[in-house]
C-alpha cells in the first residue's frame, strides 16, 4: 500500500517522534526536531474500501472529542499524513468539535473534498434528526455529510422503518451520502440484525484485541462484511492505555517495547490485521498521539503468533477489569431491569483508564435523576452473577456515584 514503511524506517521514525514528544503540547503547538519532521514528511496513511460504498477511507480516523477550535494544527497535520476520515458528533464538546471542523473548512474550503466526514445524531425521531443534521451542516460549513450515524444505539428497537425512511430522504436531498449507527453495547446482536436489513451502510463499534477473539463477534463482523456494511472500530485499546500499577500491565508493555512498538500501537495493529475492518477511529488529542498512531498505520509488519499469545494472556489476566458491553445480560438481571449498568461501566472506563474525568462526569450526569436514584439504592448481586467477566459491578457503581455525580 502507498505510504508503507519498512521495519528500519518505522523504528527510526518512532525514535524521532519520542525525542520530539516532550516539545509537543495538547494545544497543538510544537517545536519538533528536524529528524522527526524528515521521518514523517512523505508518509501517508493507507486506505481501505468502506463496505459497498465504493469509497476508500484512511484506515486511521481522527476522533473529534477534543478541543478542535483551539487545535486547528491537528486537522492540518491529519490531512498532511493522509488521515482523511474525520469522525465527530453533534454532542462532542457541547458542539465545539463540529464548530472547530467548520472553522477549518472555512479557512481551507478545498480540504472538504479530501475528507470523509462523519457525524452523529443523539435523536431518534425524524424531526429531531433533521434538526440536528441541519445544525451539524451549519456548524461544519458543509453542504453534505459523508456518513451519518445514529449515536450510541444499544437496541435493535432503535433501528426503525421511520429511521430508514428518514435516511433515504436525506440521501435523496444529497445532505448525506451514507447512513448507519454507532454502538458501545450489545454489539453482536446489533451487527447480526443490521446485516439482514439491506440499508445500513456503516457501523462504528467497540472492537479490540479482546472482543475480536469471541466466536459470536467473529460471526457478526463476518455477516456485516458479507452484507457490504463498512466497519469502523473504536475503543480499540481494550480498556485503556497500559498502566504501571500491576506486573501484568508491565509485562505487556515490555514485550512490545522490546520489538519497537508501544502497547497502544500493538493494539491498533491487532485490529487492523482484521481486514474486514475498514478503519479505526481514535481520539487523538495531541500531535504526539497522532504521530504514534500514524506510524503504526504505515508499518507493514504484522503481529506474530507470540504477539497474539501475549495479548491473549493479558486479556485473560485482566478480564475482571474490562466490560465487554454485553448489557443485555446485566441489565436484565433480577432487580436491575432498565438500569444502564454497561453505560456506567463505560463512564468509569473514561475516568480510570483514559483519565478523562470531565467526559465521564458529563455522561453520568446526563442520566435521568430517577435512574441515578435507582443506582444509588440498587442491589447488583444478580448482575454480577451473570457477568461473564466477573466485574465487581456493585463496587464500580458505588465508585461512579461518589466520583462522577
Amino acid at each position: 500500500m502507498a505510504g508503507r514503511v519498512d521495519r528500519r524506517q518505522f523504528l527510526a521514525s518512532l525514535a524521532a517522534v519520542t525525542v520530539a514528544g516532550s516539545s509537543v503540547i495538547a494545544a497543538g503547538e510544537q517545536t519538533s526536531t528536524p529528524q522527526a519532521a524528515a521521518a514523517l514528511k512523505d508518509i501517508r496513511v493507507p486506505r481501505r474500501r468502506y463496505g459497498r460504498t465504493g469509497v476508500d477511507v484512511s484506515i486511521l480516523s481522527l476522533g473529534g472529542m477534543f478541543d478542535i477550535p483551539n487545535n486547528q494544527l491537528m486537522l492540518k497535520k491529519a490531512l498532511d499524513w493522509g488521515v482523511t476520515y474525520w469522525d465527530t458528533a453533534d454532542c462532542y464538546g457541547n458542539g465545539q468539535s463540529e464548530t472547530g471542523i467548520g472553522m477549518f473548512f472555512e479557512k481551507m474550503p478545498e480540504a472538504r473534498k479530501q475528507v470523509f466526514l462523519v457525524t452523529k445524531s443523539d435523536r431518534r425521531d425524524p424531526a429531531g434528526m433533521t434538526e440536528l443534521l441541519h445544525r451539524s451542516l451549519e456548524r461544519m460549513k458543509t453542504d453534505w455529510i459523508d456518513l451519518y450515524f445514529l449515536h450510541g444505539v444499544s437496541s435493535t428497537s432503535e433501528i426503525t422503518d421511520e429511521v430508514k425512511a428518514w435516511a433515504e430522504n436525506a440521501k435523496a436531498e444529497k445532505k448525506i451520502r451514507f447512513f448507519g449507527f454507532s454502538t458501545h453495547k450489545n454489539m453482536e446482536e446489533l451487527l447480526e440484525y443490521a446485516a439482514k436489513l439491506g440499508w445500513i451502510d456503516g457501523i462504528m463499534l467497540k472492537y479490540d484485541y479482546r472482543l475480536m477473539q469471541t466466536d459470536r463477534m467473529r460471526k457478526a463482523i463476518d455477516a456485516c462484511a458479507k452484507a457490504g456494511i463498512g466497519i469502523t472500530a473504536m475503543k480499540t485499546q481494550g480498556g485503556g492505555p497500559v498502566r504501571t500499577d500491576t506486573e501484568e500491565e508491565l509485562k505487556l508493555a515490555g514485550h512490545f517495547l522490546a520489538k519497537g512498538y508501544t502497547p497502544g500501537q500493538a493494539k491498533l495493529k491487532a485490529v487492523w490485521q482484521d481486514e474486514r475492518v475498514a478503519a479505526i477511529c481514535s481520539q487523538m488529542p495531541n500531535l504526539v498521539i497522532l504521530k504514534e498512531n500514524v506510524l503504526a498505520a504505515v508499518d507493514n509488519n504484522k503481529l506474530t503468533a507470540e504477539d497474539w499469545k501475549t495479548l491473549e494472556r493479558h486479556a485473560v489476566a485482566t478480564a475482571s477489569s474490562y466490560c465487554r458491553g454485553c448489557g443485555h445480560l446485566c441489565e436484565s438481571a433480577q432487580g436491575c431491569e432498565g438500569l444502564p449498568i454497561a453505560d456506567v461501566m463505560r463512564y468509569m472506563m473514561y475516568k480510570t483508564s483514559y483519565g478523562d474525568l470531565a467526559l465521564a462526569s458529563g455522561k453520568f450526569r446526563e442520566l435521568p435523576s430517577d435512574i441515578r436514584r435507582r443506582l444509588a439504592h440498587g442491589a447488583f448481586e444478580n448482575a454480577e452473577k451473570v457477568c461473564p467477566q466477573g466485574l465487581p459491578i456493585s463496587e464500580i457503581v458505588q465508585q461512579a456515584l461518589k466520583s462522577l455525580a
